[in-house]
């Protein structure tokens, strides 16, 4: 693509990258909760992502048939699947903890316990969805054209003036990913439950001591998480359909924006999400770059970041979001 070309796409992308961003911003979210509170790495976000796309592509598919939809339908039917796809990932979320890591807090485990359960708990899941997913006829998520299984178009223009297009998905991603993390951001801040999360990432022995449930407040932590990964599922199958490994890209990805956000900064994870996104789509649209180098963007821009700032956009704990 020609520099000129290049500008004249520019506000395209920069819709494209948000959109993207926003995706990111919701699944290291989740990464950057679980890190504050447990100083831990849970790569099984990438699954639990994974797991609410699909509670979300299956119970809309129970629920809809083969309905065309119109009028009040449509949003209901879009709350439906954020909904579903938010319980499903806070449940395999929550199921995680209680299985994969719980028992280790118990037993006070070396750290690289938690690594390698957090590690085998990815590949349980990721083998898990491929055995009971991989078979599934048709993967088009609701709100995408397919024939007798088309519900509403998501892919309609909302606005068309010429390079210049938004869509209906685009829209419904970035304004529910914005408030959703402004409603996160308030729970962090501003809420019992959220004063007893800080407390806990800040120093958990002396919480402990104030009366805090330590175990509670993990616990709410990965559901919280979960959620989070479960709605940006739904949004993500919205946009590009469900697979039993579409969780992996995104999910790496992901962890990379709330590394350069700061790990364990909620407002970071943020931050780190949609500086991601916009840089992914505006630097492989360079004509000496390249699509072939998407995966690459997100790791290069991380290394160039750390380089400067080894903590971060905005630091490291939770505790600090305020």
């Amino acid at each position: 693509m020609t520099s000129e070309n290049w500008l004249q796409e520019l506000p395209q992308n920069l819709v494209l990258g948000l959109e993207q961003g926003s995706l990111y911003a919701l699944v290291a979210l989740g990464y950057t909760m679980v890190y504050g509170v447990l100083q831990l790495i849970n790569f099984a976000n990438s699954e639990v992502f994974m797991f609410g796309a699909f509670g979300s592509f299956l119970t809309v598919n129970a629920i809809l048939g083969n309905w065309h939809l119109t009028g009040a339908w449509i949003p209901m039917s879009l709350l439906a699947g954020m909904l579903s796809g938010a319980a499903c990932g806070a449940g395999v979320a929550w199921l995680l903890e209680r299985v994969a890591y719980k028992p280790l807090r118990r037993r006070r485990a070396p750290g690289v316990a938690f690594l390698i359960s957090a590690i085998g708990a990815s590949l349980f899941l990721s083998s898990l969805a491929g055995k009971l997913f991989d078979r599934l006829p048709n993967n088009a998520f609701p709100g995408t054209t397919g024939g007798d299984r088309t519900y509403f178009d998501l892919s309609h223009n909302l606005i068309s003036s010429g390079h210049f297009h938004v869509q209906t998905i685009e829209v419904l991603v970035v304004g529910v990913a914005v408030v959703v993390m402004f409603g996160l951001d308030r729970l962090v801040n501003r809420t019992k439950l959220g004063r007893s999360i800080r407390a806990v990432a800040e120093d958990a022995p002396t919480a402990a001591l104030l009366g805090v449930d330590i175990n509670r407040t993990i616990s709410r932590t990965f559901v919280i998480g979960g959620a989070l990964a479960g709605i940006a599922g739904f949004m993500f199958g919205a946009a590009f359909g469900v697979s039993a490994t579409m969780g992996f890209a995104p999910g790496l990805k992901a962890f990379a924006a709330a590394v350069l956000g700061g790990i364990g900064n909620v407002r970071g994870a943020m931050l780190g999400g949609l500086l991601l996104g916009e840089a992914e789509v505006l630097i492989t649209n360079l004509s000496f770059v390249g699509a072939q180098w998407t995966n690459a963007i997100s790791f290069i821009a991380l290394v160039l970041v750390l380089i400067v700032r080894p903590t971060g956009l905005l630091g490291e704990r939770l505790g600090r979001a305020a």
